[in-house]
């Protein structure tokens, strides 16, 4: 059997600059795939850079390049007629601004190629050229007060770590590997939108949910509680996803009559002094071990000096070295039973490669691939809450049939998600994020624990190419439904495990709520005010979990269009999570800096910050922010004008972005003072016109104000026959060949696809209805609810 990467063959053209498009390609290398860089004479910014500032020398690149690099290869083309003999010879460009060409030019000349674009806002529309940063775009995302992070009495505050830009480098990786399967010839530009991926990954889905239950998912600032914490040698993190959690917390910390007050379900931030107080008197080991005990989410903060010292990630071989400078990296994320990525090898020097077009393995066949990424693929969806849900979502989304398993008496426990009172007629059906996450598929309910009921669903895998599980690590293999098992009945089967921390290691059956993973990665650590602990993202962790299992899950397609062989795709939360915060380990690792939260601050641009405006927001809070970013020194000339200060653009401390950094404090009270004297829009409309880039801090479910948002067609209206019509995201690109609607039906109805679905694997009526009276399908909740009506 073929051995060789799964992208092998394959040849990206690498036109981008910054992280997103580096950390996209880096997909594609891991894969197999020849990246080509095409860099400027003095090179790609990132080769000079370093989060902490430290130096690099003269000839050599930084180490976060060298990581993004591997295996890459580097040419400088000085002519436009060599970029188009180079382009002749590629499947796919990978675009940022600064290229001499745009990408319809590129696509227009190369009408074979699928031309990826990368920018904040998108390549059309009203905000298309404003000036814009990751950190101005969570802002404008609904991003920074997305989950009303932080304490009430101090500024909302971002994520840390430029993690808009690692995630839209996934969803451009996706995207075009995504073009690629689409059958003919003919290329396209995907248009990638760092705003719509920011809404997509730091939000959840909140105009969809105030559209239907007519309330925000939070109103107020708040820390967890609990939450992250100190222990007499460092910080941990706590959290209950459940009201049995807790219970059972209660029950931990020595406090059983808080579970008598069942208000404390929801607010309980006043408790937050016993329980830090209960932590303090215990190592991290200690406070491990009893919420292990009882069940109770747990991790300790992770970071960039003591992520690669755990024996849990030793064991697993997370991390690497890397084989230019021997800094440490993370692995892949995705593991996959049937074939190997390829292994690093050095990043580049600049100029390093010629422009010979040289020979390649040949890419697997399109023939028979669909007018959509994924038509003609059938997916079992065996997952619930967000991770797993979102992998099933996008593939329905681009063509797949996905078919999401529920238990008859157990449904996927996000449709009850947003507090919908039972006594509602089919609350099950109104949960606004499970209608969020399950449009285009359908449902079939099944109950595992019934011998007749695990036979329907071995019988379904047999009808399907892609089974996809976020159970933890032990349940399927329990029931006999394990990897090894699946693949007797379906020899090709792709499988996709997403545990939350692996399939093996001392972490293995750890609760993995999306809190405690960016608490063991890295996210965690680097959000926050510099002299507070730090908190919880508390949404990245699931998408970003998802999103990496789907790309690992389309390299093991790629593999089999060209093998038929299948393969088991396991890809951990926390080691998708690890991938996005590398920056923190190989920093530490380089240079022995560790990266630490600054709050509203950021190593790219100075000043950077959120200052606080004139005007309640107008939707009846408190306060209203703008985010502030000055990149470049003309663009701190033009803030100096822009604010009557003009002496600031002459003075000599404040000509460098070192000095800024430095005078950081002074330039934050002349700016606060000015915001506090305008509204939100005058501040915008002020700086945008000089070209600096500023957002004003939305709430989330507002997104739907936005006019570039309006102008995407990013959300898309859908009816539904329960819940009320919404309207729904979409994805944070765009595919010039289309599809224009993506959602074309409603999340299912429990159950809704019973009769059709087993009605294909053979059984009579007679006998779906001897299932449904014995509960081995159907719905038992409609049938509860009948009973005591």
């Amino acid at each position: 059997m073929e051995t060789v990467p799964p992208l092998s063959g394959l040849r990206i053209v690498d036109l981008s600059t910054w992280i997103a498009g580096a950390y996209c390609t880096k997909l594609f290398a891991d894969g197999g795939a020849e990246v080509i860089k095409v860099e400027p004479a003095d090179g790609d910014p990132l080769r000079k850079w370093s989060a902490s500032g430290a130096s690099v020398p003269a000839g050599s690149a930084g180490a976060l390049f060298n990581y993004l690099a591997a295996s890459k290869r580097s040419v400088v083309v000085d002519s436009s007629s060599s970029l188009d003999e180079l382009l002749d010879s590629a499947d796919a460009v990978v675009w940022s601004r600064g290229s001499a060409l745009t990408p319809h030019e590129i696509l227009d000349r190369h009408p074979h190629l699928s031309v990826t674009s990368i920018t904040p806002f998108g390549l059309e529309g009203p905000w298309a050229d404003k000036p814009a940063t990751e950190f101005t775009l969570q802002a404008w995302s609904g991003g920074i007060v997305g989950m009303w992070r932080g304490a009430p009495d101090r500024p909302p505050v971002h994520v840390g770590g430029q993690i808009g830009e690692w995630l839209t480098g996934l969803y451009a990786a996706i995207g075009t590997l995504a073009s690629l399967r689409r059958a003919g010839s003919v290329g396209e530009v995907v248009d990638v939108s760092m705003l719509e991926v920011q809404a997509s990954c730091l939000t959840y889905y909140p105009v969809t949910f105030y559209e239907q239950l007519g309330y925000p998912m939070r109103k107020r600032r708040s820390v967890p509680t609990p939450g992250v914490a100190a222990a007499r040698d460092g910080l941990v993190g706590l959290g209950v996803g459940t009201g049995q959690q807790w219970f059972d917390f209660c029950a931990m910390v020595g406090h059983p009559e808080w579970t008598e007050d069942r208000s404390l379900l929801l607010k309980r931030n006043h408790l937050a002094p016993t329980i830090d107080g209960w932590v303090a008197e215990r190592t991290i080991d200690e406070v491990l071990e009893v919420a292990t005990a009882f069940r109770i989410p747990n991790a300790p903060i992770v970071d960039g000096a003591n992520a690669p010292t755990y024996e849990h990630f030793q064991q697993r071989k997370t991390f690497r070295p890397n084989p230019t400078d021997g800094a440490t990296n993370p692995r892949p994320p995705y593991r996959m039973s049937s074939v190997p990525l390829r292994e690093p090898g050095p990043a580049p020097k600049l100029g390093e490669h010629t422009l010979d077009a040289g020979e390649r393995l040949p890419r697997a066949p399109i023939e028979g691939r669909g007018p959509l990424p994924f038509s003609g693929l059938r997916v079992l969806d065996m997952t619930a809450y967000w991770a797993g849900p979102m992998v099933g979502h996008l593939l329905a989304l681009l063509g797949a049939e996905v078919i999401h398993l529920e238990s008859p008496s157990r449904p996927d426990g996000v449709r009850l998600v947003g507090g919908v009172p039972q006594t509602e007629d089919q609350y099950w059906e109104r949960g606004p994020i499970f209608t969020s996450l399950n449009t285009n598929k359908k449902s079939l309910t099944v109950d595992l624990t019934d011998p007749r009921g695990l036979d329907l669903v071995r019988q379904m895998v047999g009808t399907c190419d892609v089974v996809v599980e976020n159970f933890t690590a032990r349940v399927l293999d329990q029931l006999g439904l394990g990897y090894e098992s699946l693949r007797e009945i379906r020899p090709d089967l792709i499988m996709a495990r997403m545990p939350g921390f692996g399939l093996d290691g001392p972490w293995r059956d750890l609760a993995a709520f999306a809190f405690v993973i960016e608490d063991a990665s890295g996210l965690t650590w680097l959000t926050g005010h510099p002299d507070q602990l730090p908190v919880e993202p508390y949404t990245v962790g699931d998408p970003n979990a998802g999103l990496h299992t789907l790309f690992g899950l389309m390299l093991a397609l790629e593999h089999r269009d060209r093998t038929g062989e299948g393969s088991l795709v396991e890809t951990a939360m926390v080691d998708a999570a690890l991938s996005i915060t590398a920056e923190q380990v190989v920093e530490h690792s380089a240079y022995g800096a560790l990266l630490a939260r600054t709050g509203n601050r950021g190593p790219c641009a100075a000043p950077q910050n959120l200052y606080q405006a004139a005007d309640p927001d107008g939707r009846a809070y408190d306060d209203s922010w703008v985010a502030i970013a000055v990149v470049t020194d003309e663009q701190w000339s033009a803030l100096s004008n822009a604010i009557g200060q003009p002496d600031l653009a002459t003075d000599p401390a404040l000509a460098t972005s070192e000095g800024r950094v430095r005078e950081h404090d002074r330039i934050d009270a002349l700016l606060g003072q000015w915001c506090r004297e305008r509204t939100a829009d005058e501040i915008v409309e002020s700086l945008w016109t000089v070209g600096v880039a500023v957002g004003k801090v939305i709430q989330p479910h507002h997104q739907t104000d936005l006019p570039q948002l309006q102008f995407r067609g990013f959300f898309e209206e859908v009816d539904h026959p329960v819940a009320p019509r919404s309207r729904y995201a979409t994805l944070p690109m765009k595919f010039s060949r289309g599809p224009e609607q993506l959602h074309v039906r409603p999340a299912p109805l429990f159950g809704e696809h019973n009769a059709e679905l087993l009605g294909e694997l053979g059984l009579s009526p007679d006998e779906l209805d001897k299932l449904e009276a014995d509960g081995v399908i159907g719905n038992a909740l409609l049938t509860a609810k009948e009973g005591n009506g």
